[in-house]
């Protein structure tokens, strides 16, 4: 491990904008393009709104972990909660599929962070969190 941080948010979402722009803002130092910040925002803002809306339900008391570390030109982030968890992570990571429909949710935030990073993976526990570990590596230098 190069570098590393960690930082812990209440789960409101005014949260969500502070977070993403504080994992990209880390991530500099790696000089990614601007397309491989904004695919890393974007994942980091799914994963983030995932804990506020189906984590924690829209309870501002949840706490939100983000870890960060670099690994060469490796970005690993990782963001938790530990609120209702996920009973089948396969019908969730599933596109489209959403436990909240009449809520105006898309299903696509775990495909939308799965398609914008290296790695992707879910972890959870009912009752105890979920965990998503995110991995993205940094190369497209000059291909903005």
């Amino acid at each position: 491990m190069e570098n590393y941080f960690e930082l812990k948010l209440k789960s409101i979402s005014e949260n969500e904008k502070f977070a993403r722009n504080t994992v990209a803002g880390f991530l500099v130092p790696l000089d990614p393009t601007l397309s491989e910040l904004d695919d890393i925002k974007t994942a980091v803002s799914e994963a983030v709104t995932n804990c506020i809306v189906h984590g924690y339900e829209k309870q501002d008391d949840g706490i939100i972990t983000i870890k960060v570390q670099t690994e060469g030109d490796k970005a690993i982030i990782t963001i938790a909660d530990e609120g209702v968890g996920i009973s089948d992570i396969e019908q969730a990571i599933t596109p489209f599929y959403t436990t909240k429909p009449d809520a105006d949710r898309s299903g696509m935030g775990f495909t939308l962070m799965q398609s914008f990073m290296d790695e992707f993976e879910v972890l959870s526990e009912e009752n105890k969190g979920t965990t998503i570990v995110m991995t993205k590596i940094i190369g497209g230098r000059g291909n903005d």
